[in-house]
């Protein structure tokens, strides 16, 4: 089974917009729009984090990966390329968190 980098992904998804293929998944997303594309974010969030309170594993693999995908599909969506992200998160290395500004979670 080949391995596939999330920048790689990124990249299949970009083509994908850029030349449809009759019957795809991420076609159909894109011809939906923008609030498709978010509500399917959104779902995806939220199956993660119930998905994080089981007991399996695998089911919160699965999530994760569904919500990388659709996340992915949105930065194509609003033209924001993967190496922004990437700088981003480059950026934030060794940058210490100002974690006592927070408020403290309580309620989960």
């Amino acid at each position: 089974m080949a391995r596939q980098t999330l920048s790689e992904l990124y990249e299949i998804i970009r083509r994908r917009k850029a030349e449809p293929k009759e019957g795809s998944y991420t076609n159909y997303l894109f011809d939906k729009g923008l609030d498709k594309i978010l509500k399917k974010v959104g779902e995806e969030a939220t199956e993660v984090v119930i998905a994080a309170k089981n007991e399996n594993p695998q089911e919160l693999i699965y999530e994760t990966a569904d919500v990388l995908y659709h996340l992915l599909v949105l930065l194509v969506e609003k033209e924001i390329p993967y190496e922004a992200i990437e700088a981003e998160l480059a950026s934030r290395e060794g940058v210490v968190s100002k974690t006592t500004d927070r408020p403290e979670i309580t309620n989960l």
